[in-house]
């Protein structure tokens, strides 16, 4: 299963997004090696800084249920604004796979990458061995 393949699954997780606050609901659909696909939403604090971001929310599920080894992500947010990774995310995702494929959508439909080109030249665990 490809990233873009994953959008619609990230738009309906958008329903299930915890966002009092900034009313900013995003959704995010991650498939493992194996295919099984994970979804995640943004969760709000009123200790704004607390807040959890979608794409670490599914990568976190996956890595409850056994899982590390991630294929692609799809991140979906409001139609009017790019919902690009933020680094926070970028870096927390590197982890798992620095070639991930990225889709997110973006007010003229959606945008397909790698995390490697989003986040280049980036600190892993290559670089603590």
């Amino acid at each position: 299963m490809k990233a873009e393949d994953l959008i619609p699954r990230a738009m309906a997780m958008r329903e299930n997004a915890y966002a009092p606050y900034s009313n900013f609901a995003v959704g995010a659909a991650l498939v493992t090696e194996d295919g099984t696909v994970f979804g995640g939403v943004n969760v709000e604090n009123a200790s704004y800084g607390l807040a959890i971001c979608a794409e670490r929310t599914a990568a976190v599920a996956a890595v409850a249920a056994g899982h590390r080894n991630f294929r692609a992500i799809a991140i979906a947010g409001p139609g009017s604004t790019v919902t690009a990774p933020c680094g926070a995310c970028r870096q927390f995702l590197n982890e798992f796979n620095p070639q991930l494929e990225v889709a997110y959508t973006t007010p003229d439909g959606m945008k397909v990458t790698t995390l490697d080109a989003l986040l280049a030249d980036a600190f892993g665990p290559k670089n603590l061995q």
